[in-house]
């Protein structure tokens, strides 16, 4: 019995085996659980990824940054341009240098040129593609000749692009249409990125794992096993981080696109995004720009190997930059036209022949940053009107200004050239100067100079430096006395005599003349044309300070102009754009022009979005306006302007004006001739002073500017209601021509002087008179 006890105990105190099979229900009940949280994950994952994905490509795939475009060039018999300016139109418009066969392509010897023009599509309509011939004499274009392509007289030739509008991603691109692009392009492309591009979903399996062998056997990096349709998916949605969870994400949308949309669409996208090289702070995207920046030629113009090298690029832009890396850019190409000729695309022969072209990079990019800083800045404030910045930045709108880029050259050299030259020492370090010249009688501005390094893209002097105008302002005071004839004419006596206004508050104002010399009474012409303050202000006085400001406001001034005499001095800040804006009344002879730097704008394709006419509105009348043009022409040939024909022909008529204020903070000039307006200033930015004059700082900018563009002489037409009459102005009397002392002066009919004075003894005077009258 004890011992069936003891038996029965030790039965009963043995440990339990586990059982293994009740466990196993538990462990997979928790895969399948966690397996199906990962598939829901994974299905909201994905269904997050889709709505990314058909957001992007149904909505505006590309923000596609607008265009600015410099005024075309017109050529025809008697065009005025240099050979120099042409060549550099040539060269800033993407044109190289070769045989002149080849669209985009020019030959010059001396000044003969024959140029193959591309095409362009104007907004009035497509000019076609032409080879041209022509000469230059004298600055000007002769024996014009269209040698094919459709017969013109006149032949514009494509505008320079001057700049753009860029997103803030700073990516630039030009689209273009997969029917639009060269068939060899994408089946290139194909050959060496993506084989079977047209076989796979999005990912090629197989191709990654040969990618990841032959990694493993180089320890490192040395093969891709991406598709095209993965390399969209990149570059287009994710970053360029390295990770697996980047990878999967690539992947999974790259299916999903794949799903979503053709192959084409797929294709002509990637065509359209990939990364092909970099322009200063800008990235240069996909093959149409691309064309452009390193071979200055349209996508559909490219040959063999230019389309080999593009391709060749893909795989490291800046590694294989041909600029940079000529070498390797040549060994890549090359590799790539084999690859060319294994898959058959092209033969032997044609292979042979693309392998030994020279890269035929062009020496510069067609397409750079903006050229003219200053003057987009004052394109953009000039779009800023009609447009949204977000739709400039991302439309892809063409904007074609008025910039000349011949004007614009002779503007930049003029400032770089003149201004080391003008005071020494510290002065001539911190001198900064700014230039705006505009089309007389059109208001267009032609170029725009903001500092003396016209790529810096900062303090824009020429819009935004608001300094006192200084004797500026005097042709605006004499006018509003000579609007009444019946007060003030030419050779009305004005008083150059000091004088002291006191105010009620105690306070003395007491003018000065710049050489603080007085000189009595002295005709108005005089007194206009040598400057003098004193009659200035007294005339200015004499018909109110208020008419002057209103004057002035009429010709254009919007900022606030003070009512205090010292206005009559030039103490009122205006920009030279302003000073350009007013005094561009006085050439058009009193009709107010708004100055304008846009022509038309459109949508990227093309379609008109504005234009921007001329508008005139008359502020004055054109009979004081006229004496008033007579007494600036008189301030170049005697007065404080005559400097300039130490620059300028003498042959060469001009009007114009200076300006000083005090301690030589600024020095201003403001003159025109017939065709053009130019307005210079010269200053320090801190206001400090310098030794300079109007004449001895901003009018040696100004002439060395005007020598160097062919230009017509300033030739008014004399208004109804104006004749000229030979006059003694020191005696404000009628006179005979060969008198002495006698002037051929515009006067308002009914102001003529009453008295008359005669010098009809000098006999000899008379026959030299007879005697010139005879052969002229």
């Amino acid at each position: 019995m004890k011992k069936s006890n003891s038996s029965s105990k030790s039965k009963r105190k043995s440990p339990r085996k586990p059982n293994r099979r009740a466990q196993r229900p538990w462990f997979w009940r928790f895969l399948f659980r966690f397996g199906a949280i990962g598939l829901v994950l994974l299905a909201g994952w994905t269904v997050y990824l889709d709505a990314v994905i058909t957001s992007r490509f149904e909505g505006r795939r590309f923000e596609v940054p607008s265009r600015v475009y410099a005024r075309p060039l017109e050529l025809y018999d008697g065009a005025g341009i240099s050979s120099g300016a042409l060549e550099r139109e040539l060269q800033l418009a993407g044109f190289r240098k070769g045989d002149g066969s080849r669209a985009g392509t020019y030959r010059r010897s001396g000044g003969h040129f024959v140029i193959s023009t591309r095409g362009f599509p104007f907004p009035d309509g497509a000019e076609p593609r032409r080879r041209l011939a022509l000469n230059i004499y004298g600055d000007k274009v002769q024996d014009f000749s269209v040698l094919s392509g459709e017969s013109s007289p006149i032949v514009r030739l494509e505008p320079a692009q001057i700049g753009g509008i860029y997103p803030s991603h700073k990516e630039d691109r030009i689209l273009v249409q997969l029917e639009d692009v060269p068939a060899l392009l994408p089946t290139t492309l194909m050959a060496v990125e993506d084989r079977n591009f047209y076989d796979h979903f999005g990912i090629a399996p197989l191709s990654i794992a040969r990618a990841m062998l032959a990694n493993i056997q180089a320890g490192q990096i040395v093969q891709g096993g991406s598709t095209l349709t993965q390399q969209l998916v990149k570059n287009f949605f994710l970053t360029r981080d390295q990770t697996l969870l980047r990878k999967g994400n690539e992947a999974l949308m790259s299916i999903l696109l794949e799903l979503h949309y053709e192959k084409g669409d797929i294709l002509e996208t990637y065509l359209n995004e990939v990364y092909l090289g970099q322009a200063g702070t800008r990235s240069i995207n996909g093959f149409g720009l691309a064309s452009q920046f390193y071979f200055g030629e349209s996508l559909k113009d490219l040959q063999v190997h230019q389309i080999a090298l593009l391709v060749a690029m893909v795989k490291g832009p800046s590694y294989y930059n041909p600029r940079r890396h000529p070498d390797r850019a040549t060994e890549r190409r090359n590799l790539v036209i084999s690859e060319m000729e294994e898959a058959g695309l092209i033969d032997s022969v044609r292979a042979a022949n693309a392998r030994g072209m020279p890269l035929g990079v062009s020496a510069k990019p067609s397409y750079s940053e903006n050229r003219y800083p200053a003057y987009i800045d004052l394109v953009r404030r000039h779009l800023s009107r009609d447009y949204r910045e977000e739709d400039l930045r991302s439309e892809g709108l063409r904007i074609f200004t008025t910039l000349n880029p011949a004007i614009q050259y002779a503007a930049e050299f003029a400032v770089s050239d003149t201004l080391g030259r003008l005071a020494s020492g510290e002065t001539r370090k911190a001198l900064e100067a700014a230039l705006v010249v505009t089309a007389k009688d059109s208001g267009e501005v032609l170029a725009l100079v903001g500092g003396r390094d016209p790529q810096y893209a900062g303090f824009n002097r020429a819009v935004d430096a608001n300094r006192p105008i200084g004797s500026l302002i005097k042709p605006f005071i004499y006018l509003s006395a000579l609007e009444q004839p019946d007060r003030y004419t030419l050779v009305t006596p004005v008083l150059d005599k000091s004088f002291t206004l006191e105010f009620d508050d105690g306070r003395r104002w007491q003018p000065k003349n710049y050489d603080e010399e007085e000189r009595g009474e002295v005709p108005l012409h005089k007194a206009l044309s040598n400057s003098y303050n004193l009659p200035a202000v007294r005339v200015g006085l004499d018909v109110g300070v208020g008419v002057v400001k209103e004057t002035l406001q009429e010709f254009g001034v919007s900022s606030s102009i003070s009512e205090y005499p010292s206005m009559l001095l030039g103490s009122v800040s205006m920009s030279p754009v302003t000073v350009a804006q007013m005094y561009q009344g006085l050439a058009t002879s009193g009709f107010n022009t708004p100055l304008r730097t846009i022509r038309e704008v459109t949508d990227a394709s093309g379609e008109a979005l504005s234009r921007y006419s001329l508008e005139v509105d008359q502020v004055a009348d054109p009979a004081a306006v006229h004496l008033v043009q007579y007494a600036m022409q008189e301030t170049m040939r005697e007065g404080t302007g005559r400097s300039a024909y130490y620059s300028v022909p003498e042959k060469l008529t001009l009007a114009g004006k200076t300006g000083t204020t005090d301690d030589g903070r600024d020095s201003w000039f403001a003159g025109f001739s017939g065709d053009l307006l130019a307005v210079a200033w010269v200053g320090r930015d801190d206001n400090g002073p310098t030794t300079l004059t109007g004449a001895s700082g901003a009018l040696p900018v100004w002439s060395r500017f005007m020598a160097q563009v062919p230009q017509h002489s300033f030739s008014p037409v004399v208004p109804d209601g104006v004749q000229y009459r030979w006059v003694n102005s020191e005696r404000q009397a009628l006179t005979q021509e060969h008198c002495d002392q006698a002037r051929l002066v515009p006067l308002i009919s009914g102001s003529e002087p009453t008295q008359t004075v005669s010098c009809s003894g000098n006999l000899q005077r008379r026959v030299q008179g007879w005697f010139k009258g005879l052969f002229e």
